[in-house]
């Protein structure tokens, strides 16, 4: 009586476990409902797997201890006889099939929506790169890059001087994707250089980004919203910073946003213009251009120019940095097969003149070379 009342109680405690454990998981660490129609289809197929694992959980272990109970030596000291049941093998091998094919016509038909991008309202490219996101809008005139915003000094914090962690830490950036509600939006995904994915859990939507492909997803998206994910491949030292923002909203308020970049891109086309007619002397080139580089090039070749060994080189003394300015020029406007990214779409004029001659004469480099952002736009349309 004493191993019959210990085996019990081992029962109830499983089972209070397993019950407590599936609803602290849907309460706490559960997958997400979303919000498209899609996300909350996965979201209730993801239940019913659930629901039916732990149905299956409680027939295989009541099975177990039943037998453990009813079945051990103190009560059947002689052994069966029997070797196996046909009737037995027969149930055990279809019931399983019958619940796969009770699973897999609602996955199946759920997958087969899911990968149905045609007919879209709009559609946008994403191309993937080390580390960040390039947005163009394929039926607006409108692209750009998303990286980033969050301070470097949070999540740099070499002396743990406590910074202060903002809201949404390692999920904010400078350029929002901005798309309108109750509007299908084709996303066409690939990468520049190494494979990327683009993953937005609360619209269901993860798509690997490979060089030299096109992969292709969609979404819905009903209510107006700002909704967050991150690259989900490792993809290099950076990896981690490289966050993904969805921001839904009206038509109305997208036709507004549309107008605020082509306002946007006139004013930038305007300032291009100025910065070629200014007067730019060596100090002030290299007063640009070293922000310019903190913010965009120091990650890869560290503030000094001294690079990063075996991954990325450096730029104190180095052939391109001393040699020939065109081969400079070509190298930071349009990048190269090697790794180095195209900065040309990401810079400005000015800013891309300053940084080479920042780069030319920082470090002890000192070649006396200055580039301008007439340069610049000649060099461009000599492209």
């Amino acid at each position: 009586m004493a191993i019959r009342r210990k085996l019990i109680a081992g029962i109830a405690s499983s089972l209070s476990i397993m019950l407590s454990g599936a609803v602290q998981a849907v309460a706490e660490m559960n997958m997400r409902p979303g919000v498209t129609e899609t996300s909350i289809e996965a979201y209730e197929l993801h239940m019913l797997v659930v629901w039916v694992m732990v149905a299956i959980s409680f027939v295989v272990f009541g099975a177990m201890f039943y037998s453990f109970i009813f079945h051990r030596k103190s009560k059947h000291p002689t052994p069966a006889t029997f070797s196996h049941s046909t009737k037995m093998e027969i149930i055990w091998t279809t019931i399983p099939v019958l619940i796969l094919i009770y699973l897999t016509i609602p996955a199946v038909s759920l997958l087969i929506k899911m990968e149905d991008a045609s007919d879209p309202e709009m559609s946008i490219q994403i191309t993937g790169s080390q580390w960040k996101w390039h947005y163009k809008y394929m039926d607006q005139d409108i692209e750009f890059f998303s990286n980033l915003a969050t301070p470097r000094e949070q999540f740099e914090d070499f002396n743990a001087d406590g910074q202060t962690k903002g809201e949404n830490y390692l999920l904010e950036v400078d350029n929002e994707m901005v798309i309108p509600i109750n509007t299908k939006v084709r996303f066409l995904v690939t990468a520049e250089d190494v494979i990327h994915s683009w993953w937005v859990p609360e619209i269901a939507v993860k798509k690997d980004a490979i060089p030299g492909f096109i992969n292709e997803t969609w979404t819905n998206i009903p209510t107006p919203g700002t909704y967050r994910g991150q690259c989900t491949e490792l993809c290099g030292k950076d990896h981690g910073f490289m966050p993904i923002v969805v921001k839904a909203v009206s038509k109305e308020n997208f036709a507004k946003w549309v107008a605020s970049k082509d306002a946007e891109r006139l004013a930038a086309e305007e300032a291009a213009a100025v910065a070629v007619a200014a007067s730019w002397d060596l100090d002030k080139l290299m007063a640009l251009g070293k922000t310019a580089y903190d913010a965009k090039c120091a990650m890869c070749h560290q503030v000094d120019g001294s690079g990063v060994a075996g991954a990325f080189p450096a730029l104190k003394g180095s052939v391109i940095a001393t040699g020939p300015v065109a081969a400079h020029m070509t190298m930071v406007v349009d990048g190269s097969t090697g790794g180095m990214q195209a900065f040309g779409k990401q810079l400005s004029d000015a800013e891309l003149a300053a940084v080479i001659t920042y780069e030319r004469n920082a470090w002890g480099n000192n070649t006396g070379d200055t580039v301008t952002p007439a340069d610049i736009q000649a060099f461009k349309a000599g492209n």
